[in-house]
């Protein structure tokens, strides 16, 4: 979503403090301005506020608040209360409480417990949305909703039982086709009817647990029940406020929706960042993935600016053990987010309150409101260096590198029974393909197999396990065009339902090469394989194949599989492909990338650059390049960069060799 300035804000909870309202609201205002915070997300957990009883609204604190944020020039993000239902909802309509895979009902606590199949539930939310829309329709500080907050959903009531049997017939249309789909003759497990059929109980062994196929499907079902249920809280958010944008935030790789379908419903995507940062050498491995959440929430929501919705200041204070961030955290935090696509900076929360939970968990402002604290001062610097910035926001990227993080893959890949069962390691294989392609110097935006590949020159796809229909053609043909296409072990091996196939499988035409074998490794096995005078080790899985069409450029050093083929390239018309066929150290994936994709003139945006360091850019409307330059280490380094970069913050302009501060986002126009 364009914005003409970066957003700086937090979580709000005024009515924490609505019986010190007097004193603590003004305070917030005039703290907030002294910090540049020019948006606070309000409503997020209000609902028993805002209705403590059923039926009996009070909104007369919540346009109080929205009125002070108006006068003090602050927009809000005003939020739907799904997330936490009152006690009274609970008591007076149990439907409203989840059913564990055990099938043991909750009882009220927490948050984020409710049944999207509830009719009480679903009535309730779309009557207190409805009131909610209609009344600040007009409101001059409504910039944006904020539905709901960090959506999950996993439900085994009967209800959520005959949805799912729904959902069933709805993709299967008989019996026979989904005996077939999940292969249910194995085990005389094969239904007779759609009524037999339950949600699987995994973890436990209470019941079905073990066929992946099953299990599959319930994933999928969860996903699709609960994007159903954010359409239905949408509604009258779209009647009443047509043009106010929608959004929900996210939580990065969270394995239980599929945040690409998710993403797509949205008007602009945004995500709650928490990195445990530790002020020494792993910062540059934190920093690495956080890079990897970022460009992966920018892809759910289309390559658009996205929004961080939630950062913490300080410390976190749900870990075991909760590090204190050094001084300079916040500030490379924000401007780390920015680097990636983020058009905001925004933490939880602007006020600590004096109970609950997280009383104690990083926040702008202690409970005493005190400006004195190290967390205000550093807020306050991010504030000032976002004001400078401001131009760059709105702003999209450009990349010519995809990467495929699919939430079908991994569903699959959590399921299956082969290899490091339990263990398959997919998300940390794809950040990793991730971190080396921006230690190449690479931009990168993450896609899914459901996005276009029209706008890369090359597509990389670790563990592209399962293949949703008409992918594998869908990368034929983007190869055929002239793209390069980068497969791994473990790739093309069943279809959409989970079914290995029966004919040759799709990718082998692609890949030149017969999958054989696939080994996991333990302890003390050992392989290698030779690129570039090197030698590589290989870790944990290795993948043995035949090549048909392929030609080969390394092959494994070691075991009963020696000479056969670690990586291969195969030609594809104008394209190709290339197959590594085994899991090996980002080191090694950082050399075969920069040797390959320069091969076929895929440059990166910035060559050469030290160890820690990453390139990322934005593009403004009339084609202006903003350059950021990310130095994760704890220590200065110099890069290597063009001539005649401007230096967003200094003025100066770059002559070739520059010194980036330690821990630090240098931003270059040019």
């Amino acid at each position: 979503m364009a914005a003409k300035r970066f957003l700086h804000g937090a979580d709000y909870n005024p009515e924490q403090w609505i019986k010190y309202k007097r004193e603590v609201w003004k305070q917030d205002m005039e703290r907030a301005k002294q910090a540049g915070v020019n948006e606070l997300s309000v409503g997020i957990f209000s609902w028993s506020f805002l209705e403590p009883e059923d039926g009996v609204y009070d909104f007369s604190w919540l346009d109080e608040v929205m009125d002070m944020l108006h006068e003090n020039g602050i927009r809000a993000i005003l939020a739907t209360p799904s997330g936490a239902r009152p006690p009274w909802m609970a008591k007076k309509y149990p439907s409203v409480l989840r059913m564990d895979h055990e099938r043991k009902p909750n009882v009220f606590g927490g948050r984020h417990n409710a049944c999207y199949s509830s009719p009480d539930f679903r009535r309730k939310v779309t009557e207190i949305n409805t009131q909610l829309a209609k009344r600040y329709a007009n409101h001059p500080a409504l910039y944006m909703w904020h539905v709901s907050n960090e959506y999950n959903y996993e439900c085994h009531c009967p209800r959520c039982q005959e949805a799912f049997r729904d959902w069933l017939r709805a993709r299967y249309h008989t019996i026979d086709n989904l005996n077939d789909s999940w292969w249910n003759t194995f085990w005389s497990h094969r239904f007779s009817d759609f009524s037999q059929v339950e949600s699987p109980t995994t973890p436990s062994m209470l019941g079905e647990w073990e066929s992946p196929n099953h299990n599959l499907a319930w994933r999928r079902f969860c996903s699709d029940h609960l994007a159903a249920f954010f359409e239905l809280e949408c509604e009258p958010l779209h009647k009443y406020t047509p043009n106010i944008p929608v959004t929900a935030n996210l939580m990065h790789t969270f394995p239980g929706l599929d945040y690409f379908d998710l993403g797509r419903r949205m008007d602009v995507v945004s995500w709650d960042n928490y990195p445990r940062w530790k002020g020494d050498e792993e910062d540059v491995a934190i920093s690495a993935a956080t890079s990897f959440k970022h460009d992966l929430m920018r892809g759910t929501g289309g390559q658009k600016p996205f929004l961080m919705m939630e950062s913490c200041p300080g410390a976190v204070n749900w870990g075991d053990h909760n590090t204190l961030p050094p001084p300079g955290t916040v500030l490379y935090q924000g401007m780390q987010a920015l680097a990636h696509g983020s058009d905001s900076v925004q933490y939880f929360q602007f006020r600590a309150g004096r109970g609950g939970s997280e009383q104690f968990h990083g926040a702008v402002l202690s409970p005493d409101g005190s400006d004195q604290t190290r967390a205000f001062r550093e807020v306050s610097e991010t504030g000032r260096m976002l004001e400078k910035l401001d131009e760059i926001a709105g702003s999209k990227t450009d990349n010519k590198v995809a990467l495929v993080y699919d939430w079908h893959v991994r569903w699959a890949l959590d399921y299956a029974w082969l290899g490091h069962r339990f263990d398959q390691k997919y998300e940390e294989t794809v950040q990793a393909h991730h971190t080396a392609l921006t230690a190449a110097g690479y931009g990168v935006d993450v896609i899914d197999q459901l996005s276009d590949l029209t706008p890369y020159k090359a597509v990389v796809a670790p563990m592209l396990f399962l293949l949703r229909d008409g992918f594998a053609q869908r990368l034929t043909n983007f190869a055929k065009a002239g793209g390069v296409v980068m497969l791994t072990y473990l790739s093309g091996y069943v279809d959409e339902e989970d079914l290995r196939y029966m004919d040759t499988p799709p990718l082998e035409a692609l890949t030149g090469v017969r999958v054989d074998e696939c080994d996991a490794f333990t302890h003390g096995h050992e392989n290698s394989f030779l690129w570039r005078d090197v030698q590589w080790p290989i870790k944990e899985v290795a993948q043995l194949s035949t090549p048909i069409t392929a030609q080969v450029l390394a092959d494994y050093q070691q075991q009963f599989y020696k000479g056969m083929p670690t990586l291969t390239r195969n030609a594809v018309e104008k394209g190709y492909c290339y197959t590594l066929q085994a899991r090996t150290h980002i080191d090694c994936l950082t050399a075969v990338y920069q040797d390959l994709l320069q091969s076929h003139g895929i440059e990166p945006l910035v060559g050469g650059l030290p160890a820690g360091v990453i390139a990322t850019a934005r593009y403004g409307a009339d084609g202006q390049r903003y350059l950021f330059l990310l130095n994760s280490q704890r220590e200065p380094v110099s890069a290597a960069l063009p001539a005649g970069l401007t230096n967003l913050l200094t003025g100066e302009t770059t002559q070739g060799d520059t010194v980036l501060n330690a821990f630090s986002v240098t931003v270059f126009r040019g």
